[in-house]
């Protein structure tokens, strides 16, 4: 009996191995500049920014996680809507997460923070092109084995990269640089909404959507082979990695808070980052956070184009796993040197129309059994959401300051102005569905 127990349920350590390696999947470059520059900015209100920041970049994550374990797979439960629906966002989702943005910005990312270290003579074209390749070649060789990441990621580079942000968080918790600074904008009003916005930043509620699969491999691979038990061994996942992103958060917000004042008007954490660890470290220093930049990047990386890659070989079965991973490495790899800004432009207008559907599929996901008794609710909801988040991200890429009818309603100011919208849907679809029951029970009754 206790041995069938356990081939249902992975045991402390292994469960504690693909927690991280999830963690490791999630924690990139956003993850690590995001948080000191919201306590930077923040300052004397940072407590609130930051609590509005985890709600968005950890809780909406790991509910995505959690949903689409309990309803199998993204397509699964974006099916709840409609099947041609869940056909199309799904593939919205892998390409948005995946090659036209997150990909090859990992590389270009990683690079940054290394040059630094790089001689005034050094080619810098030449440099990046082939550090290009190199980091694009390691990141494909480690996501041949998509089943098998948690051997590496879990167990060597999540370790490393956790070990190396505590020794930057410790040492600024130890000795902090300053004190915190009174809040700039956009965080004198409203700060934890605000906070709540900048974590969509992240983009970790759309890679949640997409890491399932890869991590369900992995657990599937440790022996745990029903359904219901690697659902449930995912959601556990999702935690553990929420919980690490947690703790990490706040060091590096701490970070941000007494750092902000040595760096004044700091663009973005990498900044923050790099001056607290050679105020601390010297030299050294800067070798850390090139370091933490390059495991968290590549470990992003290998967990994209492995997620990418096994959702096209499944849903294109005609081209193997390797052929698909292939082409996202060498499309990034080239991307990465030549046309990132442009795609970027594009990117970000498609992530913003994304986003509020990603985010109320994932709450009713949560309350699929009590959505499931009026279905209308799905697609009326989801439907006008996409509406909403459609034109706004039009407007916004093509026609900055033009005024939509959503601009009048509540919200809109703080970049929610896709909430009432939602909340209408959720009427129309309780009144549509018991309109279909009355019109069924008339038919019965004739």
């Amino acid at each position: 009996m206790a041995r069938r127990l356990q081939e249902g349920r992975l045991s402390g350590q292994k469960m504690l191995v693909v927690g991280a390696t999830l963690f490791s999947m999630f924690f990139g470059a956003g993850n690590l500049i995001l948080p000191p520059l919201v306590g930077a900015q923040a300052g004397d209100q940072a407590l609130p920014a930051l609590a509005g920041f985890l709600v968005s970049a950890i809780g909406l994550p790991v509910l995505g996680i959690v949903a689409v374990a309990l309803a199998g797979d993204l397509k699964q439960l974006a099916g709840r809507v409609s099947g041609w629906f869940a056909a199309v966002f799904a593939v919205l989702v892998y390409l948005a997460i995946g090659p036209c943005l997150a990909i090859p910005r990992t590389s270009s990312t990683a690079f940054e923070m290394l040059l630094p270290l790089l001689p005034d003579t050094a080619l810098v074209g030449a440099v990046s092109a082939a550090f290009s390749v190199a980091f694009f070649a390691a990141a494909f060789v480690l996501a041949l084995k998509p089943g098998r990441l948690s051997r590496v990621l879990g167990r060597v580079s999540a370790p490393a990269l956790i070990v190396l942000i505590v020794c930057v968080v410790a040492s600024s918790l130890a000795a902090p640089l300053g004190s915190p600074q009174p809040a700039v904008d956009p965080y004198t009003s409203a700060p934890a909404v605000q906070g709540f916005i900048n974590g969509y930043q992240t983009m970790d509620l759309l890679a949640a959507l997409c890491f399932g699969i890869v991590i369900a491999l992995n657990v599937r691979e440790m022996g745990v082979e029903k359904p219901s038990r690697v659902a449930f061994e995912i959601s556990r996942a999702g935690v553990i990695a929420g919980v690490l992103m947690l703790l990490i958060y706040c060091g590096l917000g701490c970070v941000g808070v007494t750092t902000g004042a040595v760096v004044p008007g700091a663009q973005n954490g990498a900044q923050l980052l790099t001056a607290a660890a050679r105020e601390h470290f010297g030299v050294a220093g800067t070798v850390i956070v090139a370091a933490i930049f390059l495991i968290a990047c590549l470990n992003v990386c290998t967990g994209l184009i492995s997620s990418c890659g096994s959702y096209f070989a499944e849903t294109f079965p005609r081209v193997p796993y390797v052929a698909w991973a292939a082409a996202f490495a060498v499309f990034s790899c080239v991307v990465s040197n030549l046309g990132l800004t442009a795609i970027i432009a594009f990117s970000v207008p498609l992530l913003g129309a994304l986003y509020p559907v990603a985010i109320v599929l994932v709450l009713m996901g949560m309350a699929a059994r009590a959505v499931d008794r009026v279905p209308q609710v799905w697609r009326w909801v989801v439907g006008i959401v996409a509406v909403e988040s459609v034109a706004v991200s039009l407007r916004d890429a093509f026609a900055a300051g033009a005024w939509l009818p959503f601009d009048a309603l509540p919200f809109a100011d703080l970049g929610l102005s896709w909430v009432v919208p939602a909340l209408a849907g959720v009427a129309l679809g309780v009144v549509h569905a018991l309109a279909a029951r009355r019109r069924g029970q008339g038919s019965l009754a004739a």
